[in-house]
């Protein structure tokens, strides 16, 4: 950037070998690549009115070079502590006076960086658009010995209700795994009883069928025998029905007379006749 007579040149050059008029014209360097600029020691107030101070806040940001010159015109060549140092001054008190100390140093301090560059860059864009905001980081305030004391007393509870908590947490993992193994042990003894009883079940319905197997094996044998019997009976009487006949009665008759003869002793010896169709005997 070039000054002659104090007056602002509207040409602007690039880096590299230029040349300039001795005493009328003044040359001005203006840093257009990405660039970290650290704001220090900002003290402010909380809500509740304690003093708290942030040691270092850093913004990260560029100067486009199509608007270096429109920058410089309306802001100098020192922009940056118009709309950098001067600005985070003012958003860190608004935020400060806006929350509690916890809110502040705890609760909402993890948003603040991000709180910071939208800001920033809100007001930029509508002011000095050639600034770009790329990034903003905080550091943790300091706060009063008293106070952070108290803070430390309180995170270290924390820390023993966490170590606690993680403890009864393993203990109730534990005894969950105590339980599931109970549990996996139980349905094992079970299972096996379970498969034994089937076993058993098993067995003793083999045994039924086979004993079913055999009343019926034994009962097709009496069935058998008794139709065999049944059968010969028949035939038998079948054949006897055809030997009764006139003839063979008459047979066997004389064979039973001459099978059962009697010899009689005495002064008078019994007359034995026979007639044809009437069987009989008379003295």
């Amino acid at each position: 950037m070039y000054w002659r007579g104090g007056a602002l040149l509207n040409s602007v050059s690039n880096p590299g070998y230029h040349l300039k008029m001795p005493f009328l014209t003044s040359v001005g360097q203006v840093q257009t690549t990405v660039q970290t600029d650290s704001v220090t020691n900002i003290p402010c107030g909380t809500s509740g009115g304690v003093l708290i101070h942030f040691d270092k806040v850093e913004v990260v940001n560029r100067l486009e070079a199509s608007l270096v010159y429109e920058t410089v015109k309306n802001y100098t060549v020192d922009y940056d502590k118009t709309w950098i140092f001067d600005k985070i001054h003012h958003e860190v008190n608004q935020f400060c006076s806006g929350h509690t100390l916890q809110e502040v140093y705890i609760d909402l301090f993890d948003t603040l960086d991000e709180s910071l560059a939208l800001a920033l860059q809100r007001d930029c864009g509508v002011w000095a658009p050639g600034i770009e905001i790329i990034a903003v980081r905080v550091t943790k305030p300091r706060i009063p010995d008293r106070i952070r004391a108290n803070y430390e007393a309180m995170e270290a509870e924390k820390t023993k209700l966490l170590i606690a908590t993680e403890t009864q947490k393993v203990a109730q993992k534990e005894a969950e795994t105590e339980r599931l193994r109970a549990t996996i042990a139980a349905d094992k003894v079970a299972k096996v009883s379970e498969i034994k009883m089937r076993q058993k079940i098993a067995e003793k319905e083999a045994e039924q069928k086979i004993a079913t197997l055999e009343d019926k094996i034994r009962s097709s044998r009496l069935k058998a025998n008794a139709d065999a019997e049944f059968y010969a009976a028949v035939k038998e009487a079948e054949g006897n029905e055809q030997r009764l006949t006139p003839a063979f009665l008459e047979f066997a008759h004389l064979r039973a007379l001459a099978n059962n003869t009697k010899v009689y002793f005495g002064e008078k010896i019994p007359k034995v006749y026979l007639e044809k169709g009437n069987r009989g005997a008379s003295p």
